[in-house]
């Protein structure tokens, strides 16, 4: 694991600022407040390679691993966690399809995402089934050569813009074991959409309510075997913490530079604020805690890179950098005091996306019985 960035990351890194700043920054507020999500500009990123990174570049992806992916998710994060999450989502059924997909389900789908040309979704949670993903009811009974998949999902990110879903369902016992992972195409008849959320935050990424009736899904449509799927969705949540963590690592960094330039520039009792050291020490404090996020975000990506468990550094990267993302961006609308409340400044937005990220891809209370039976395991 080297501390200092490679040339491609380098690349990367300027490459994704570059794109922030011509296409998102002109119109992420507006967008923000119109609720409004731009498949463009999921298209004009996989054209710079930048939503199939991880993927092997026999299927359209860049061919890279996830030290390069999180640079990307962060540098989107600062500038929108939408979109960052959007990226993120879409790269769920490529990691899926790769890990556990046939050749055929590779070809078929994973270039059309890795190139942004689709957009992909990921669909586990549903009313009665959140931390609890093991007591899902959505059910898929075999009938000759395709499933009929009956049953309602929740938290869908771009559910209702998405062409590959990864869907779980029911195909035998209760529990973790009758679960199996199934490819859904948008249009699939008796497929439809329910509600969209109204959220606190990352307005510009749909959180919809899908709904199954009587769906025909082919047999050549199911990954893997019957009882694979919660080894799949596990392992899927697995990588998507490391993501959702580097976009907590783009938000914090995003508000924690606000704050500074704001205290340098905000005066009182005749001095800039930032040399009270109340402010001071805030901020030394909120920089302090980006940075050990980063390194255990790197330290997660570096180990799934090599092919090595990840699944406990993981959990603690994505337990961490969120709390801290929340941490950091309520003390940078505190450093900013009333103009940090207000729409005039984009802390308060930071703040609204941060919360969000302690509760997808497993709460935070999750991640903790994640890393605690993971280290009694070894006992």
């Amino acid at each position: 694991m080297e501390f200092q960035e490679t040339t491609v990351q380098q690349e990367l890194r300027e490459l994704t600022r570059k794109f922030v700043k011509k296409e998102l920054m002109p119109l992420i507020e507006n967008d923000e407040r119109e609720e409004r999500f731009r498949p463009d500009l999921i298209q004009k990123l996989g054209q710079l390679g930048l939503t199939g990174i991880p993927v092997p570049e026999a299927y359209g992806g860049s061919g890279l691993g996830y030290q390069e992916y999180i640079v990307a998710i962060e540098e989107l994060a600062a500038a929108s966690s939408g979109y960052s999450i959007s990226v993120a989502v879409t790269g769920l059924p490529q990691v899926i399809l790769n890990l556990f997909g046939n050749e055929e389900q590779k070809k078929k789908y994973i270039p059309a995402l890795a190139q942004g040309n689709a957009i992909g979704a990921f669909s586990l949670s549903e009313a009665s089934s959140g931390s609890d993903a093991g007591s899902l009811r959505t059910v898929a009974k075999r009938s000759g050569d395709f499933y009929v998949i009956n049953g309602t999902k929740l938290w869908v990110t771009q559910g209702d813009f998405a062409n590959t879903l990864i869907l779980l369902a029911r195909t035998g016992e209760n529990g973790t074991r009758g679960i199996s992972a199934f490819i859904i195409e948008k249009g699939m008849e008796g497929f439809t959409y329910g509600k969209r959320e109204k959220k606190m935050g990352c307005h510009t990424s749909h959180t919809m309510e899908l709904i199954f009736q009587n769906v025909k899904v082919p047999v050549k449509n199911r990954v893997g075997q019957e009882g694979d799927g919660f080894k799949i969705a596990m392992t899927a949540l697995d990588s998507g913490r490391i993501t959702i963590a580097a976009g907590a690592v783009g938000i914090a960094k995003a508000a924690l530079e606000v704050a500074v330039q704001h205290s340098c520039q905000r005066e009182q009792f005749g001095k800039p604020i930032s040399e009270f050291q109340g402010i001071s020490f805030m901020l030394a404090d909120m920089a302090t805690q980006l940075h050990a996020a980063k390194l255990l975000v790197q330290r997660a990506a570096w180990l799934k890179d090599q092919g090595k468990p990840f699944s406990t550094e993981a959990a603690m990267a994505k337990l961490f950098a969120t709390d801290m993302a929340m941490k950091v961006t309520t003390d940078a609308v505190q450093v900013l005091g009333g103009s940090g409340y207000t729409q005039d400044f984009p802390v308060e937005r930071y703040m609204r996306e941060a919360k969000v990220l302690q509760i997808v891809e497993g709460t935070n209370q999750v991640q903790r019985m994640i890393i605690g039976r993971n280290l009694t395991a070894r006992q």
